[in-house]
């Protein structure tokens, strides 16, 4: 697996998501401005990573902050980092936990210490998804073939990306699948190519084709006709933030493949870890839902895809309803609905 993020000792190293799969650059991030920039242009994105990104940030922010003006510095850094995208809980809730531990010692040291821990729990948290998922992947197969695993693939659907390079470790929608192979579980993969910034086709693809796994890309409006087909046993994706009642935002176009997952009867699946979900919200309605750049749609990849004069809805997210949503698999447990989070 590629690796997604590291501390050097002196800085942040990133991959950039944004020149995959044509190349793989790694970029060495310095100050806060330069992480901001990263979370905002998607060189780091999944919410799981863009977390361990902001948490990194914090501490480039203020490392160099003399002990009288840390408190004050800290502040700057961490809101100035929660400007950088809306939706994704993880993002905020990597910033008040860096925030809150550092205040609590008042030094630059404890926002590293910190940031790491986020870092290392995130690898732990998507190691205990993927074994969670598997079982729930498995009891969709009888009884013979979960005694015999490498009789038949299990067939998946897909979107956007969730897999190893939106997070610090395997994965959340895609840690199931890792899981299995371990085990010698047979996986095919469709994946939606999900526009406009094509994350299916461009990260999905490449690390599962990378990983060994036979993938199959389609186009987002495809995806009907591969569930009609019988040629699917269940949908799962990641999200990036969870309301109370179970109601999940993940990328544009989900909550049309829960829609048509449900009518034609194929489980849908959403893998996320429990600080994706957010407890004071009660319900779907409430998520902030981030409007991209009108550019993204009618100049995607620098070509003209639409006359530049016309109106452009660019929204990053939709919010699938947790009655279309079977299970919720986090690092604690599956759950099933009626979903009810609590702080």
């Amino acid at each position: 697996m590629l690796k997604t993020i590291e501390w050097t000792g002196q800085c942040v190293r990133v991959l950039d998501q944004t020149r995959l799969p044509g190349e793989i650059v790694y970029l060495d991030l310095h100050d806060e401005r330069a992480v901001w920039d990263a979370i905002k242009r998607l060189v780091v994105r999944g919410a799981p990573l863009i977390g361990v990104s902001a948490a990194y940030g914090i501490y480039l922010g203020v490392r160099g902050a003399s002990s009288q003006a840390f408190l004050r510095r800290l502040d700057e850094v961490c809101d100035y980092l929660a400007t950088s995208r809306p939706t994704a809980v993880n993002l905020f809730w990597a910033i008040e936990r860096v925030r809150a531990a550092a205040k609590a010692q008042a030094n630059a040291e404890a926002v590293l210490d910190e940031a790491q821990s986020i870092d290392r729990e995130d690898k732990a948290m998507c190691l205990a998804i993927g074994e969670n998922g598997i079982e729930l992947l498995l009891d969709l197969k009888d009884r013979s073939d979960r005694q015999n695993p490498s009789d038949r693939p299990i067939r998946i659907l897909t979107h956007c990306n969730a897999g190893s390079l939106a997070t610090a470790g395997m994965g959340t929608a895609l840690a199931p699948i890792y899981a299995g192979l371990a085990r010698g579980v047979k996986f095919e993969v469709f994946a939606d190519e999900t526009r406009p910034l094509l994350q299916g086709s461009r990260l999905t693809a490449l690390e599962l084709r990378e990983a060994g796994v036979p993938v199959t890309v389609i186009c987002d409006n495809m995806a009907a006709t591969v569930l009609a087909g019988g040629m699917v046993d269940a949908v799962i994706v990641g999200a990036d933030r969870i309301a109370a009642n179970g109601d999940t935002a993940n990328k544009i176009g989900t909550m049309p493949l829960a829609i048509v997952a449900r009518h034609f009867g194929v489980p849908f699946f959403v893998a996320a870890p429990t600080n994706t979900i957010d407890p004071l919200l009660s319900d779907g309605s409430h998520i902030p839902i981030e409007q991209r750049d009108a550019q993204e749609i009618t100049r995607g990849f620098g070509k003209a895809t639409a006359p530049d004069d016309v109106g452009v809805f660019n929204p990053a997210f939709d919010v699938t309803p947790a009655s279309l949503i079977d299970a919720i698999v986090t690092e604690k447990r599956v759950e099933r609905g009626p979903f009810g989070f609590r702080r």
